[in-house]
Parts: structure tokens; C-alpha cells; sequence
């Protein structure tokens, strides 16, 4: 049980990787700035709409625009003011825009895409409430779906499903507390309900242990002179239980 838990242990921490340092070029993109494309495989919903305002800047390593920001006036009179809606990027600089965040009249983000091993096909997905992530979803085998779904609560990872032979339904289940894997539970036979259940042991004792201290603490409160539990005894109480106790 141990080593099951360990290794999914592992596979959490590294779940989640970085593009590499030489990203590969993103189908019909080009490294060479001056030859990229003329579409961009643009993911804003923006084309043939003149309500809405384009801008594209240059980022860092760009000598071309590789940012592109839509924005759309909305409200009346004294309200009316302009929120971007939608914001793409080409990261690896070749010509094809591979990210694309989407945003709410407030200005606060609601949703995220990309192509993060820029192949052409979106491969990761963020949700977003009130500003503030809520759900990572990653497609780990290439198939434009995702097999790995990480749910976060306050900003602290809470749990994670992962679907391991990519059928589409998840068999692993896992519970974090403090950003710590807790429990892991498997599903065995495929029926979609957890078969088994794996425990960090050496969490759980720590838990025990700080609710052991908690509890120590508030006997040790109640017990305090001066306490309500105190209230109405006189000085002969306490010393007649002493004596009791060291008979």
C-alpha cells in the first residue's frame, strides 16, 4: 500500500511540467519571424465584429506582435467603460497563437486554453471563479480530452482524478489537505467506484497528534484557576482531590 502511495505521490508532483526549453514549432508556424503565417490560428472571437476593439503588442523576444487583446465596450452613460474579453498569445514565438484566456464583464478571467507541446491541438484547460482558479483539466495522452483533472479550493490544490488508461473516466482519486496528499483511492475493475483506499500514514498521525495537543490544551484551559469550570469551588476542593490522587 505503501509503495502504491508513494508512486502516485511521485506522479502528482510531476504532473504538471513546463514546456520544454526548446518548444517545437506549432503546425504551419515558422521560427523565422519574418516568415510567419498570415493566419495565426487566431482563438479570440473577434473576426467580423466591428463592436469590438483589437490591439496586438509585441512581448518579450517578439519583433512581430504576438499578443493579441479584444476589447468590448459595454454599459450606458456613466457605466459604459471598455473590458477586455479575450486575450491570446503566441509563447513560442512561431506565428500561431497557442494560449487564449477569456474574461467576464468584470474583467476577471474565466476560462483558459492552450496548446502547451504546440501540436496544433488544445491540451489544457483552466476555469475560473471570481478571478481565482478552481480547475485544472490536462490532456496526457494527446487525444484533446482530458485524463487529468485537478480541483483547487482558496488557491490550495484539494484534489486530483486521473484516468489511466485513457478511457476517458477517471480510477484514481486523490485528496490533498494543505497541499499534501492525504488519501488515494483506485478503482480496480473499471466500474467507476473506488476499490480501494490508500492512506499516508505518517499524515495521518500527525493529524491525531494535533488534535491530541488541541484537545490537551482546551482540558488544560477549562482546568485553569479562574476558569468557569472553577467558578464555586473553595480552597479545601482542589487540595482534598489532590490527596486523592497521590494515595
Amino acid at each position: 500500500m505503501k509503495r502504491a502511495f508513494l508512486a502516485v505521490l511521485l506522479l502528482a508532483c510531476g504532473a504538471s511540467t513546463p514546456p520544454p526549453a526548446e518548444a517545437k514549432t506549432a503546425p504551419g508556424g515558422s521560427k523565422d519571424q519574418t516568415k510567419w503565417p498570415a493566419d495565426d490560428h487566431s482563438m479570440c472571437d473577434w473576426h467580423n465584429k466591428p463592436e469590438l476593439e483589437v490591439s496586438e503588442t509585441a512581448g518579450p523576444g517578439a519583433i512581430r506582435p504576438n499578443i493579441r487583446r479584444v476589447y468590448k465596450t459595454i454599459g450606458d452613460g456613466e457605466n459604459r467603460h471598455r473590458t477586455l474579453i479575450c486575450r491570446e498569445v503566441d509563447t513560442n514565438l512561431d506565428g500561431i497563437k497557442d494560449t487564449v484566456r477569456t474574461f467576464n464583464a468584470k474583467g476577471e478571467a474565466q476560462h483558459e486554453e492552450a496548446d502547451s507541446n504546440y501540436d496544433g491541438k488544445v491540451d489544457h484547460w483552466l476555469s475560473f471563479t471570481n478571478g481565482s482558479m478552481i480547475e485544472e483539466d490536462i490532456d496526457t495522452v494527446g487525444d484533446g480530452k482530458p485524463h487529468l483533472w485537478k480541483y483547487y479550493l482558496n488557491g490550495a490544490l484539494s484534489r486530483i482524478k486521473r484516468d489511466r488508461n485513457a478511457d476517458g473516466k477517471p480510477d484514481v482519486w486523490e485528496i490533498y489537505t494543505k497541499g499534501r496528499l492525504e488519501r488515494m483511492g483506485v478503482d480496480e475493475t473499471g466500474d467507476g467506484h473506488v476499490d480501494r483506499w490508500d492512506r499516508d500514514e505518517i499524515l495521518r498521525q500527525q493529524q491525531e497528534a494535533e488534535e491530541a495537543a488541541k484537545l490537551a490544551q482546551m482540558q488544560g484551559d477549562a482546568g485553569a484557576p479562574g476558569s468557569a469550570s472553577d467558578a464555586g469551588k473553595t480552597d479545601g476542593g482542589p487540595k482534598k482531590a489532590t490527596r486523592q490522587e497521590n494515595r
